[in-house]
């Protein structure tokens, strides 16, 4: 007997017999579930009841209300931690063990946005600084925004909406989401979770939809917030076509490196070049992607750093022993070949990798002799796919590492404190990770890009400031 497709539908009054999508696996091409979709009348809706329920209810709610329901997301996801990391490895190919680790991840996200709720504080403001202001005493309070609209990517399909969605309604928000077409399902477990820890219906409204139809949620001046992860074409793209007064919140990705002095743990260096290359088949915007190795070190690290790639097993997410998974999609595979075979034509070296292998995977590739105008340094591979270059002196790699369009994370292994602090203060992005890969992220940590890397800050605390507002209140009293 055939196994019965499990279907989530819109949660929106006034919408009946939407079109259902099937959600594939990467790997196998399993079905893993039917979606329903969002129209321009259901994405219109939704943000209708989005925003009735941010006056009505959340903008009153107190703090510590807030406060409980997202300590319970907290623990119901934890609770169902397996099952959602099984949803992940299903519908986005994210190795198990890796999607273990997002889940948990995700519950702590909500655990830290249950803290920060009750943290959210103004100031006041002394009015005396001036002459004929003595009765006058200022207060700064900070209101929440409204009805913010988000938009995630397929790589990190439950802790990255967790970034947008918790500290949303931490601060007193609703949020009208779209996750992506090919991992929404992750996001409609959330859901459900948040109804059972408390949450009104209409705070959190998902609004799965394909192609051009996002742009409804994105031009609608009832957004009072766009927050965006996604490429950097995209996303600046998106930045333009925002109604006036819409703030926005762009992750972009990037093409991160790792600077590897003569004097660094190189055990350490290439674990974390390793790691941090291939997790999710590079498919993260973190991914170590550029590696600058010192001339007099460059062999032994290679050696190692091979030797470590060597020793990872690429095949089914669902196998407790599988490192890297598929690609996204044959597009994702067959873009990252063509870079490779590009930048081989142009002079570079395999070294490791590079063949295509059955359901959407692709050996780990290691290049040398990459020049800075290669794509696959220059821009965002989001494969398995790292290069290793030589430098000579610090500011040569430093120059290196900031020449490109990108600046969201680097790392840079030493244990010279002064060549650490002058290549964190000199290397223009926005986060340098000293000791570790750039692929470190903390969820409480300031989380952002420079240059076409992005435009504002995620990690709770931060996004939180990014979707409230400040109000200013000047009381004039008698004697």
């Amino acid at each position: 007997m055939l196994k019965e497709i499990v279907k989530y539908s819109l949660d929106i009054k006034g919408i009946s017999d939407p079109t259902f999508v099937e959600v594939k696996s990467p790997f196998d091409g399993e079905i893993v579930a039917a979606v329903a979709q969002a129209d321009e009348k259901a994405i219109d809706l939704a943000i209708s009841e989005a925003e009735r329920v941010f006056k009505d209810e959340m903008s009153k709610m107190p703090a510590w209300r807030r406060s409980e329901i997202l300590a319970e997301a907290s623990r119901l996801i934890k609770e169902r931690s397996e099952e959602i990391a099984q949803i992940i490895a299903r519908e986005g190919g994210k190795p198990l063990k890796d999607a273990r680790i997002e889940v948990s991840r995700a519950s702590n996200t909500f655990a830290i946005a249950s803290r920060e709720a009750l943290s959210l504080d103004g100031e006041q403001l002394p009015m005396d600084v001036s002459a004929g202001n003595e009765k006058r005493v200022g207060i700064v309070i900070r209101e929440p925004i409204g009805v913010v609209g988000a938009i995630t990517p397929f790589n990190f399909p439950l802790n990255l909406v967790a970034h947008k969605v918790a500290p949303a309604l931490a601060a007193g928000n609703t949020v009208v989401l779209k996750p992506a077409s090919s991992t929404p399902i992750a996001s409609f477990k959330l859901k459900e979770i948040l109804k059972q820890a408390g949450l009104p219906d209409g705070a959190l409204i998902v609004v799965p939809c394909r192609g051009s139809k996002g742009s409804f949620l994105v031009k609608d001046p009832r957004i009072a917030c766009i927050t965006f992860t996604g490429s950097p074409e995209v996303g600046w793209k998106m930045r333009g076509e925002v109604h006036p007064g819409t703030r926005v919140i762009l992750e972009l990705g990037g093409n991160a490196g790792i600077v590897v002095h003569h004097d660094a743990d190189l055990e350490a260096a290439a674990q974390a070049a390793c790691r941090g290359g291939y997790a999710h088949a590079g498919q993260v915007c973190i991914s170590v992607q550029r590696v600058y190795v010192q001339e007099k070190v460059y062999d032994q690290f290679l050696k190692l750093f091979t030797e470590k790639v060597k020793a990872l097993k690429v095949g089914n997410p669902l196998d407790e022993q599988t490192d890297v998974g598929p690609l996204i999609d044959e597009g994702s595979v067959k873009q990252t070949v063509e870079w490779v075979e590009k930048a081989v034509k142009d002079g570079a070296k395999v070294m490791l990798g590079g063949k295509t292998l059955a359901n959407n995977c692709l050996e780990p590739v290691i290049l040398a002799d990459t020049k800075p105008d290669m794509l696959v340094v220059c821009k965002e591979v989001f494969g398995p796919v790292v290069s290793v270059m030589k430098y000579d002196t610090i500011d040569n790699a430093i120059k290196e590492m900031n020449d490109g369009r990108f600046g969201l994370q680097a790392g840079v292994f030493t244990q010279d404190i002064n060549v650490a602090f002058k290549a964190a203060r000199s290397i223009d992005v926005g986060g340098v990770m000293v000791n570790d890969a750039p692929m470190f992220r903390a969820d409480h940590m300031p989380y952002g890009g420079r240059k076409e890397s992005g435009l504002g800050l995620e990690g709770v605390k931060y996004a939180l400031q990014e979707m409230t507002q400040p109000k200013f209140i000047c009381l004039n009293l008698k004697d």
